[in-house]
């Protein structure tokens, strides 16, 4: 044998005549990918960055925040809703709405009470000034411009704040806001006066028992997206920011 002649006992060795070959099969080495059966497609290492795919179930993001919980069909799952120009968004729970409407009532009757000290507190300081006997008069037009100020702040309280807003001091707090249900936006002055509204007025007509029906509706609806008779008369619906 020469000097520089292939060793016939090395598998790795370019035999003449033969084109360049990498290492003999079932031997990996260095460089050499290992190759699946023919017939079968190179699929990546299950770990970091590879989510394993089930057979015949599409790719789902993982669940958390901002990822509501795939249903089968497309459908929209219970506690969440697609809105235009929102997507899908998470509905505030009744729980959260139910805190937000108190603390609203505190709020606006805090407003109502200071509003009610200054009026009264000027009529007095007249009264006292008064010798000419018009003080009576002064009194009972101070009372029925205060109960109707009173009735003002109330209604406007919210009906403003939502229609500006689009969520009252309370939902901003509890981390909720109203939206129009077709598009999106914060309602304009008409449905959120629709929406104060509708209840109180239902409330008079049937002695307060209408009221009470519009306040525990939302757990009638079997959308899955609490909107109570209120929400689909003003075509509102409460979410989360």
């Amino acid at each position: 044998m020469s000097f520089g002649d292939p060793n016939p006992n090395n598998p790795y060795g370019q035999q003449p005549g033969q084109p360049p070959q990498g290492p003999p099969p079932g031997q990996p080495g260095y460089g050499y990918p290992q190759q699946a059966p023919q017939g079968v497609p190179p699929q990546g290492q299950p770990g970091y960055g590879y989510p394993q795919q089930q057979p015949g179930v599409p790719p789902q993001g993982p669940p958390g925040y901002g990822y509501p919980p795939q249903q089968p069909g497309g459908q929209v799952p219970e506690g969440y809703a697609n809105v235009p120009g929102l997507g899908m968004v998470e509905v505030g729970t009744y729980g959260a709405r139910f805190g937000a409407r108190l603390l609203d009532m505190i709020f606006a009757y805090i407003v109502v009470f200071i509003l009610n000290t200054i009026i009264f507190g000027s009529v007095a300081a007249g009264m006292s000034a008064d010798d000419d006997g018009s003080s009576a008069g002064l009194a009972i037009g101070s009372l029925i411009g205060a109960a109707l100020l009173s009735a003002l702040t109330v209604i406007f309280y919210d009906v403003i704040f939502v229609s500006t807003m689009g969520s009252t001091p309370g939902k901003m707090i509890c981390g909720m806001r109203i939206v129009n249900s077709r598009t999106g936006q914060k309602p304009t002055f008409g449905p959120a006066l629709v929406r104060w509204g509708f209840p109180i007025g239902l409330g008079y007509i049937t002695c307060f028992l209408g009221y009470i029906l519009i306040v525990i509706s939302p757990f009638f609806d079997n959308t899955g997206q609490l909107r109570g008779w209120h929400d689909k008369a003003a075509n509102t619906l409460v979410i989360k920011k």
